[in-house]
């Protein structure tokens, strides 16, 4: 039987990854010490990897297709077919910033009052082509991790992704520019895409993964409205496209199916039950395919 190879980011975006692929369909157990994970679908085979190597055995081979950063298949170089964008990090929906920072009380207030210093990073390949593009020579070394505390003794400054700028901030550590944005991709050796059956699976996980994502942070509203009163509930409700509205037995009522984020729920329901909405139903939603 054949099996489409996958690759699940270990690390930080392991959690988030696998709860994606659960609402896309696919149950799959990972071992607390184990690199393979067991799946529900006999036509998958996964494997964890650091997503720092996601595209290197993606790109020779190893791997038919892999879930990684951006930001990881440019720092390695390896030649990947880009299939998707997934806007998720390790805490939710967005995207990641790789950001140049130094100690809130160093006097460096640009990357130009850099040149000839030493700046830390695990990203040393993007950092040198963003000094380069600023015309600046500075020392570039690769950190093993807990990159923050390295300045100001070990480093005069750091390039280290963030997401909500939290580990930042509790570092005591000031922005000066962004190096580089990234977000998840789901990415594929050229030697699989190329093979009809494997294309058609990744092809299949692209749409089920997107529209896994696209569901993350919404939720489906029901909701029962005499036609009189459609006008004004429809004031209050978003909508991905439009509200489906559909007739009920009683000609003189509809039902109203749409989709909302789920953090303005609590102050809609109360507005459409002003509006005359009755039966009011919220429910999870695990995909949203547009």
């Amino acid at each position: 039987m054949k099996r489409l190879r996958l690759g699940i980011p270990k690390g930080s975006l392991q959690e988030t990854t696998l709860r994606v692929l659960e609402r896309a369909g696919w149950r799959i157990t990972v071992g607390s010490r184990s690199y393979t994970a067991t799946t529900d679908d006999p036509e998958l085979e996964c494997l964890l990897v650091r997503a720092q190597e996601m595209a290197r055995y993606v790109a020779a081979g190893a791997l038919d297709a892999g879930l990684t950063g951006r930001d990881w298949v440019a720092e390695t170089g390896a030649e990947v077919r880009e299939v998707l964008e997934l806007a998720y990090a390790k805490q939710g929906l967005g995207r990641v910033r790789w950001v140049l920072a130094v100690p809130e009380d160093s006097p460096v207030q640009s990357v130009q009052e850099l040149e000839g210093k030493t700046i830390a990073t695990e990203l040393v390949r993007m950092t040198e082509q963003y000094l380069a593009r600023q015309g600046v020579r500075a020392r570039v070394e690769f950190s093993w991790g807990a990159t923050e505390i390295k300045v100001p003794r070990l480093a005069d400054a750091i390039v280290e992704i963030t997401e909500t700028g939290a580990s930042l901030r509790a570092n005591r550590l000031r922005v000066l520019d962004t190096v580089l944005e990234s977000a998840t991709v789901l990415i594929a050796s050229h030697v699989a895409w190329a093979d009809p059956w494997t294309r058609s699976r990744i092809e299949h996980l692209a749409l089920l993964l997107e529209g896994a994502v696209s569901a993350m942070g919404k939720v489906g509203l029901m909701l029962n409205v005499r036609r009189e009163h459609l006008p004004a509930v429809l004031e209050v409700l978003p909508a991905l496209e439009r509200p489906t509205i559909s007739p009920l037995s009683d000609p003189a009522w509809v039902a109203v199916n749409t989709v909302v984020d789920e953090s303005i729920v609590r102050r809609i329901i109360p507005q459409l039950k002003q509006r005359q909405a009755q039966g009011i139903v919220e429910y999870p939603l695990n995909k949203v395919v547009l």
